[in-house]
This record gives structure tokens, C-alpha cells and sequence, in this order.
């Protein structure tokens, strides 16, 4: 935004300056054309009578073209009514055009403005003003005028550009997450008319969000008393008869209750900027933890970050289980080690059949399951959605990368504060 304040500032400026300098030269090349003949043609008549008569020596001519040079400190030139150079002084001017008729201002090409006298005689008068002091006092005058405009223009282009960065803060905000980032409206422009968009847009989205979280957390949390009642229910059945029927009862209530746990940390995620305890996590210990309980092979460096713990282990956890899951039965493995700009990267892998191209990112949306998962494999489809979620949630992100002899590697980076 700093740049936009500048580019109109500096526009503004430049306009006016550019305008001041071609009103100034349209002033000096043009400007006294306009005004009336009469005072330039007494000054014909008076200089006609001070200057020898065309009878007169040359060399008088030449004394008294001298001293009007003197006295007016410019440039004269005597030329006969043919254009034939009869005196001068200083620079040697052109004649006039062979259609005028008439004393006035001129412009001589490499000189400038030229006073052009038409005597009674028929000859011509011409004279160039030297104008060396009169352009210092020109520059000075248009560098305080730069001066001017600029002090004038910065408030004003402060104003405008100051209400766009205070709207582009409070946009960011909105898309870092703060539902209730608003602007303050001020003016009745259409920068004013932006903000008060802005502020309807973001009350719909703070509104609908808000709707959705609460529908979301309500009836997850709601679910938990009929699975808590279906399991002491499932417990309290008499004999041992159907155990089949027993142990199916049992899964699916352990697969509500892990959809249900997931979508609560889904929908609490939503609601958080960063972690809400920041404790140093050991990495490694995490890792090697969780992947005794799914049989994974873990090597690394011992690495600790700054984090919430339960966040990331439910990561580790949802990385490996996922791994376990689709693997076909080959080893999982995972590692961690410490990248060239010093954050951490946590890999796992497997030589499982891997997945699609087309699939690649989509795996990590809330609810979905690549084409051919079968509902026996398990999961509810939360699990990489919320480990990219936790991720981002501690400053990384997660990747999906197939693997050069066959399987996949999912890799977490992480920021690094040990």
C-alpha cells in the first residue's frame, strides 16, 4: 500500500509540476503575441528615430546598434527590408518572414523568443533578450513551487491512501482467520462505499460461520449421550449369545465416537489463530511413542519444537494410523530431521499402492476417501485434514510425495524453535 501512496502522491505532483512548465513556456515563447500591437509599435517609432536613416554610414549604425545592445543587454540585429544584414551585436539573428509585415514576437530556432520592430524605413529590428538572470530567478521560482504542491499534496494523498491501508489491515485479518475484523467508514467516497461493503461481507461470513460452528459443535456434542448409552447398553446385554453381533456393536460405536472427537478438534481448530499451550515438544519421543502402537519404524535426530502437544500427537497419530491403513501390509516408516532453513520435517512413508495424481490434494479435504476405499478399511475421513490443519496451525504444512520405487510419503514441515 506504501507503494500506491507514493504512485499517487508523486502522480499528483508531477502533473502539476508538468503543467506549470508548459504553461511557463507556452508564456515564453507565445505569451506576448497576444497582447496589443500599439506599445510594441511606439517602440518602433522610437528606436527608428534614434537610429541613423538608411542613407546614414554603416559604421554609425553600427555604434548605435551597440549601445540599445548596452543599454538593454540583448542580442540586435539591423537587417534591410530584403533581409540583407546591415548591424548587429552579440548573436547574428534571422531575418523575419518574407510575408510579414508587422513589428511583434517571434521565435528564432537555437535562440528563442525574438522582438521583431518594423521601422518606417522598411528595415527590420531585431532583438533577443539575454535572459540569464531571469532564468536563475525562473528555476527558483518553480523548485518553490515544487515545494508548495508537494507540502500541499501530502495530506491529501495521506488521507486517501491511509483509509485503503487501514481497509487492506483489516482485510487481512478477515482472511488470517479474525471473523470480527471490521473498518471504520469514513468519508462518503467510494472508498467509503469499499468499507462499508466490506463490513456487510464480513458480517454475513462472522454470521454464517458462527452458524455453522455452533450447528457443528451442538450436535457433535449431543451425539456423545446416545453412544454413551448405546455402550452401556451393549455391556448390559444378557449372556454371551452373538458375540459377532457384540463386537460389531462395539466398533461402530468406537468409530462414532472417533468421528465425533475429530470433528469437535475440527471445528476447534476453526476457531483458533495458534496453539493454546506452547510447551517444548520432543519430537522424536512423540514419534517413537505412536508408532509402537502401529508397528512403524522410526530413525531421526532428536529434535524439539514449540507446540501443543496433544495437537501434535494427534498428527503423528493420524499420519501413522492413515499409513497402517493403506499400506497393504508393508512396513511404515518414519523419520525426522532437521531442513537446510532450519525448520523440521517429519516424514511418513509406505510401499503401499500409493495415490493418484488427480487425488493428490484432495486427500487432504475433510470427509473424502480416494476411489476404491472400501468402509472396512476404517477412518472417517477426517484424518489428513485435520494433520494439515494441525500443521498449519503450528506454522507448516503437509505434502503428499509418491515415492520413486512405489508408495507414498507424506511430509510435515514444521517451524523449528529449539
Amino acid at each position: 500500500m506504501r507503494r500506491l501512496y507514493l504512485q499517487i502522491y508523486l502522480a499528483f505532483i508531477g502533473i502539476l509540476l508538468l503543467f506549470g512548465v508548459l504553461a511557463s513556456i507556452c508564456w515564453w515563447l507565445f505569451g506576448n503575441e497576444s497582447e496589443g500591437r500599439q506599445p510594441v509599435e511606439g517602440l518602433a517609432a522610437l528606436i527608428g528615430d534614434v537610429l541613423p536613416s538608411v542613407d546614414g554610414a554603416s559604421s554609425e549604425l553600427q555604434k548605435s546598434v551597440e549601445r540599445l545592445a548596452q543599454q538593454f543587454d540583448a542580442d540586435i540585429t539591423v537587417r534591410a527590408a530584403d533581409g540583407a544584414l546591415l548591424a548587429s551585436t552579440g548573436v547574428v539573428l534571422a531575418a523575419p518572414a518574407a510575408d510579414r509585415a508587422t513589428s511583434g514576437w517571434g521565435h528564432s530556432r537555437g535562440v528563442g523568443p525574438v522582438l521583431a520592430l518594423h521601422l518606417a524605413d522598411g528595415r527590420w529590428i531585431l532583438a533577443h533578450v539575454k535572459h540569464h538572470r531571469r532564468g536563475l530567478g525562473w528555476l527558483a521560482g518553480l523548485l518553490l513551487l515544487a515545494g508548495v504542491i508537494a507540502l500541499g499534496a501530502f495530506p491529501i494523498a495521506r488521507r486517501i491512501t491511509g483509509r485503503l491501508e487501514r481497509l487492506q489491515r483489516r482485510v487481512d485479518a478477515l482472511g488470517a482467520g479474525d471473523l470480527s475484523a471490521r473498518v471504520q467508514v469514513e468519508g462518503n467516497d467510494e472508498v467509503a462505499v469499499l468499507a462499508r461493503t466490506f463490513n456487510r461481507t464480513a458480517d454475513r461470513l462472522e454470521r454464517l460461520v458462527n452458524a455453522q460452528k455452533s450447528v457443528l459443535a451442538g450436535a457433535s456434542h449431543e451425539l456423545r449421550s446416545p453412544l454413551t448409552r448405546m455402550r452401556m447398553a451393549v455391556e448390559l446385554l444378557p449372556g454371551a449369545e452373538r458375540p459377532e453381533l457384540r463386537a460389531q456393536l462395539n466398533k461402530d460405536i468406537a468409530e462414532l465416537d472417533e468421528l465425533i472427537g475429530e470433528l469437535l478438534l475440527a471445528s476447534r481448530l476453526d476457531t483458533l489463530e495458534r496453539p493454546v499451550s506452547d510447551e517444548e515438544v520432543d519430537l522424536l519421543a512423540l514419534l517413537a511413542e505412536e508408532a509402537a502402537r502401529t508397528g512403524a519404524q522410526v530413525r531421526g535426530e532428536p529434535i524439539s519444537i514449540r507446540g501443543e502437544l496433544r495437537l501434535l500427537r494427534r498428527l503423528v497419530r493420524n499420519l501413522l494410523e492413515n499409513a497402517r491403513r493403506y499400506a497393504a501390509g508393508s512396513a511404515v516408516e518414519a523419520s525426522l530431521h532437521r531442513m537446510d532453513d532450519d525448520r523440521v520435517c517429519l516424514a511418513v512413508e509406505d510401499a503401499g499402492p500409493g495415490v493418484p495424481h488427480s487425488e493428490r490434494e484432495r486427500i487432504f479435504e475433510p470427509f473424502y476417501r480416494p476411489p476404491g476405499a472400501k468402509e472396512s478399511d476404517g477412518g472417517v475421513g477426517l484424518g489428513l485434514a485435520l494433520v494439515r490443519q494441525i500443521a498449519r496451525h503450528h506454522g507448516g504444512d503437509v505434502r503428499y510425495i509418491a515415492r520413486e520405487r512405489g508408495g507414498s510419503r507424506f511430509e510435515v514441515e514444521l517451524a523449528s524453535t529449539s
